[in-house]
């Protein structure tokens, strides 16, 4: 299997819910469920992996308060080189509503400092060779965001291929936000986009367009994925090929972070060189499984109802 690294935001998310309608302002409702958890894109999937078995480093940083603290021994041995912000840590307040929505309140926290200093403080290049690198919460990370350009060298330099998810940006799809995003995927192997993203970033209202329209920008042989949520996934592949797949059918829980649990499956299954196919199979099945179980189970090695041997 080819080494797999995450890197990018790892953050506290405070989850609530369901709330309808919304409250007044002044007023206090009670919810049915709470949960504090490991958040961010970059924290997500690397859950995702650890609870799948995988093998894996990611790079992150956190806040000098408890709430750092308790994300570092989250991940045990993967954190002992995570570098301390003497800002308090990222907090995101999820509320979650009965048609599966949600809205986020979050604080800036330390994620703006996670810098390119930190990934090299965590991640080795020559240990990384080869294998790809999942590069996620660009408009949240704005040290490192700006010296993308040294990371994409750093990359190539080592034969590693970077996957690409930016998330959402804070300020929405701006044509420099749309400029920015155009000119990292030109040099990312594997783009892994949603099909809002997708379809905002090319212009084209169809999702299927829409990736062949970004594809042709990427670089040769690179791997373009939309993720459609219950519509399933589908993917160019480096021969041009179209391929998807249909999602399981289940009673959804918990959306939030889907999305970072498919690409964590995804690349799990690519590094291990399955077809683009069974990729997307991975993905769908393990993200579906994410969000359809409370507590979450990924169905690894690691899930309650499959004990490591």
């Amino acid at each position: 299997m080819q080494p797999l690294a995450v890197i990018g935001n790892v953050n506290i998310d405070l989850i609530l819910g369901p709330a309808a309608p919304w409250p007044k302002a002044g007023t206090e409702i009670i919810v049915d469920h709470d949960e504090l958890r490991v958040g961010g894109a970059a924290g997500n999937s690397a859950l995702a992996w650890q609870a799948l078995g995988v093998e894996f480093e990611i790079a992150a940083n956190i806040g000098s308060d408890q709430f750092g603290r308790w994300l570092s021994e989250a991940f045990g041995h993967r954190s002992d080189k995570w570098p301390v912000r003497p800002e308090k840590t990222t907090l995101s307040v999820g509320i979650t509503h009965p048609d599966g929505e949600r809205t986020f309140f979050t604080t800036k926290g330390h994620l703006p400092r996670f810098s390119l200093a930190d990934v090299f403080a965590v991640i080795e290049g020559a240990r990384l060779q080869g294998g790809y690198a999942l590069l996620c919460g660009s408009f949240l990370t704005d040290d490192l965001t700006a010296d993308y350009g040294a990371f994409f060298d750093w990359a190539d330099s080592h034969g590693i291929t970077v996957a690409l998810d930016t998330g959402w940006p804070l300020d929405g799809w701006t044509d420099e936000n749309c400029a920015a995003t155009r000119a990292w995927l030109s040099r990312s192997g594997i783009a892994l986009l949603n099909e809002v993203e997708s379809t905002t970033l090319a212009g084209i209202a169809d999702p299927i367009e829409a990736a062949r329209h970004i594809r042709s920008h990427m670089p040769e042989g690179a791997i373009i994925v939309v993720k459609r949520g219950p519509d399933g996934a589908l993917a160019i592949g480096p021969d041009g090929l179209l391929v998807s797949v249909a999602a399981p059918v289940v009673e959804v829980v918990d959306t939030i972070g889907a999305g970072d649990v498919f690409n964590a499956a995804f690349l799990a299954a690519l590094a291990s060189d399955e077809p683009l196919m069974s990729c997307l199979e991975a993905g769908t099945a393990v993200a579906s499984r994410a969000i359809s179980t409370l507590p979450r189970n990924y169905g690894g090695p690691s899930s309650p109802e499959e004990p490591v041997r």
